[in-house]
């Protein structure tokens, strides 16, 4: 075995340095989001929100490895972003921005953070309020964290990411569904749909969009290559769902704040202000996702457009649906580990009284019952009551804990 081979090898779920570098990260981004939503009170400015988030990320990670000889990377791996209501997703404001949150609002709170480039993101969906959350609200959310369960069970090793929709249904769901197909399938049981656009990526090592994804949303237009789920792969799986028609539209580009460094781009820059701009961005975020809050303001404007526009940057854009739409957006990070898929970053949701149910649907019931953990040769007797075995209630959304 070369040493490129045996580092390779080192850097995936078979090294349990790998695994425990991915715990924490999620551990500590679990915290975050606990923080985060601490935080979330009627009048609290946006901006002051996802800063906390950040800003909690960033000291938690920076006690760690402190004493180490070879320098690790750790820290913030996608900026904390809070989307209202019909804003579907990326809205980190800068500090100048006022928009504060209100009693009622669905918020979208989405964050991640990694240790030595191993990521862990989560996404959450909370109301602002106080009691259960009923009406098209609930039904939003529980579609979405129906999804994830169902997600969560289809990903797994072996099966496929992407075929065609079979025919007709047969007992052995695993072998005859993909999951693009079941999250509409789940979406649709509450009125709902999976807003189009949305990617789950496989993570890799300072690779928070690997080139595996599975699709949210079937599209003829979207080329995407069959592959198969592996173990010891590391997967984001994002879904979004919307009581609208699921097809989000970009208002207004100025509110876009994050952005990543494109690493197989280069161009002369002309504007002293966008090579100031980009020299900044490649000393301290090279690979990672960050926020313009992070640069120096004034020059980021005019800096990060040139730098945009010749895709340097690849800009990741706040998008929304219609006025009066709702979304909900949950998000979570599972390592497809030898004894099954291993969910390591959710945060539990409000009570919640859907107007729609999933119990006149024998699919997504059947989906729901499957294990997401390998049952170990030998048949061992099973262990009452172990967290996330317990899925009936599922579309009453009591997600697993992480």
């Amino acid at each position: 075995m070369s040493d490129d081979e045996r580092e390779e090898k080192e850097l995936d779920l078979t090294s349990p340095e790998v695994v425990t570098k991915y715990k924490s990260a999620a551990e500590i981004v679990n915290k975050a989001l606990q923080l985060v939503l601490s935080e979330c009170k009627p009048k609290a400015k946006i901006v002051d929100l996802c800063e906390k988030g950040d800003a909690f990320i960033k000291e938690q990670t920076g006690n760690m490895y402190k004493n180490v000889k070879k320098k690790i990377e750790r820290g913030v791996a996608f900026p904390t972003c809070i989307s209202v209501n019909n804003t579907v997703c990326h809205f980190s404001p800068l500090a100048s921005d006022e928009t504060v949150v209100e009693e009622g609002d669905i918020l979208k709170i989405d964050m991640g953070c990694h240790i030595d480039g191993f990521i862990a993101v989560v996404g959450h969906t909370h109301v602002l309020h106080n009691g259960p959350v009923t009406g098209r609200a609930a039904d939003v959310i529980a579609a979405a964290n129906t999804a994830a369960e169902v997600a969560l069970r289809l990903v797994r090793p072996g099966k496929k990411m992407l075929f065609r929709p079979v025919k007709s249904w047969h007992e052995d769901a695993r072998m005859n569904s993909d999951v693009t197909e079941a999250i509409q399938k789940v979406a649709a049981a509450y009125d709902c749909k999976i807003v189009e656009g949305v990617l789950s990526h496989q993570m890799k090592q300072f690779v928070i969009d690997g080139n595996k994804v599975v699709l949210s949303v079937s599209n003829p237009d979207t080329r995407v290559d069959e592959a198969e789920f592996e173990e010891n792969e590391v997967y984001s799986i994002d879904i979004v769902t919307s009581t609208g028609d699921g097809k989000p539209k970009l208002l207004d580009e100025k509110q876009t704040t994050i952005y990543k460094r494109a690493v197989d781009k280069s161009y002369n820059l002309k504007m002293k202000a966008s090579r100031f701009i980009f020299s900044e961005i490649s000393q301290k975020f090279p690979i990672m996702p960050f926020t313009a809050r992070d640069l120096e303001e004034k020059r980021a404007r005019l800096g990060l457009v040139e730098c945009v526009n010749h895709e340097l940057l690849q800009p990741y854009p706040v998008l929304h649906e219609k006025p009066g739409d709702l979304v909900a957006h949950i998000k979570f990070t599972v390592l497809l580990m030898p004894n099954g898929s291993d969910r390591v970053t959710s945060h539990s949701l409000q009570e919640l009284q859907p107007t729609k149910s999933t119990e006149n649907e024998p699919e997504i019931k059947a989906w729901l019952a499957l294990p997401t953990k390998t049952k170990k040769k030998g048949g061992g007797k099973k262990k009452k009551g172990k967290k996330g075995d317990k899925v009936e209630e599922a579309s009453q959304a009591e997600p697993m804990e992480g």
